[in-house]
């Protein structure tokens, strides 16, 4: 495989996707991007807005298993990885997988449940891996997480921490559609569901491969030392409490990759770092000072800071 089979896949997820979502061909390829980059993604919208059916096309399009987890306050950690249960027919104890033992988990409406199932998550998001009664169990690769939530309604919702938050490698929001998308849907919409016809198109294995291949895109020192720049800045800057973490480093230089990668480039560019800073990084800064335009807020100040740092001129790619 090369990197025009990485571009190939993309585009055949894109597609199939595309089936189901109207117009929303930017926020579709940030999810085939984080889902090339083995990283999560976090579905922030209102109501109605298509996030569960993005999430539930971009899993049908992969030849892989997908669950669902509906959070609610009542939900409990064992609900989510599992439990060992005791078995009378065998009179042993037996694991039972919960539904964290899949490729792709949807965790629908994920601020609902509380800050403790919410912690479930934070192992298996981080190392792939979950521990239960003192045994940890891997999960199979490819492992993703797209957990959706409502920012409108704050009753009965536990925001997610920092530390969690942190561990999306990007945040997305689909926004209402135009008018003539409204039209479309209503038309693809009128006489059947899309997504019950949507079949797989790409297979694990070609997946996985993927996933190895975009390491092998090149990152200069120039371009590595600029990234190092913009979250410092993000850091020293007078209106954050706090800034970008390393961890957060390493999610936009693996994401410039695959950015790169499916376009057909085994460099990084400028560019793609600068097209990938507010998706990656916007949901990793807290302001010191909360407000209902927090997000338009944090957005204006990483546009700020991309214009007051110095862009590489000259990028070794040797």
């Amino acid at each position: 495989m090369d990197f025009a089979q990485i571009g190939r896949i993309a585009s055949l997820i894109k597609t199939n996707v595309g089936k189901v979502i109207v117009g929303k061909d930017d926020t579709v390829e940030l999810m085939v991007i984080a889902l090339i980059a083995s990283g999560h993604v976090l579905l922030e919208d209102v109501p109605g807005t298509g996030k569960t059916q993005l999430a539930k096309a971009l899993a049908r399009s992969l030849d892989g298993t997908m669950k669902r987890i509906q959070f609610t306050p009542d939900l409990l950690p064992s609900d989510v990885s599992g439990i060992n249960f005791f078995n009378q027919k065998l009179g042993e104890f037996e694991f039972r997988p919960g539904p964290l033992f899949a490729h792709i988990v949807l965790a629908d409406e994920i601020n609902r449940a509380t800050p403790r199932t919410q912690s479930s998550l934070l192992e298996s998001m981080e190392e792939r891996q979950v521990s239960i009664d003192g045994e940890t169990r891997m999960l199979e690769a490819p492992f993703l997480v797209i957990a959706t939530q409502n920012p409108v309604e704050n009753q009965g919702t536990f925001p997610l921490p920092e530390a969690q938050l942190d561990r999306f490698l990007m945040k997305l929001s689909l926004g209402y559609p135009s008018a003539a998308e409204q039209v479309q849907i209503l038309k693809r919409y009128q006489q059947h569901d899309p997504l019950d016809q949507l079949l797989p198109v790409v297979g694990r294995a070609e997946l996985l491969e993927a996933q190895h291949l975009f390491t092998q895109v090149r990152v200069s020192d120039e371009l590595l030392q600029y990234i190092v720049q913009l979250a410092e800045a993000t850091r020293a800057h007078a209106d954050a409490a706090l800034g970008v973490s390393p961890r957060g480093v390493r999610a936009l230089m693996k994401s410039a990759q695959v950015y790169a990668a499916l376009r057909g480039r085994d460099y990084v560019l400028p560019d793609d770092i600068k097209t990938l800073v507010g998706p990656v990084w916007a949901h990793r800064i807290l302001l010191r000072t909360r407000s209902r335009q927090q997000d338009q807020q944090v957005h204006a100040l990483l546009v700020s800071i991309l214009a007051a740092t110095p862009v590489p001129t000259e990028v070794k790619l040797g």
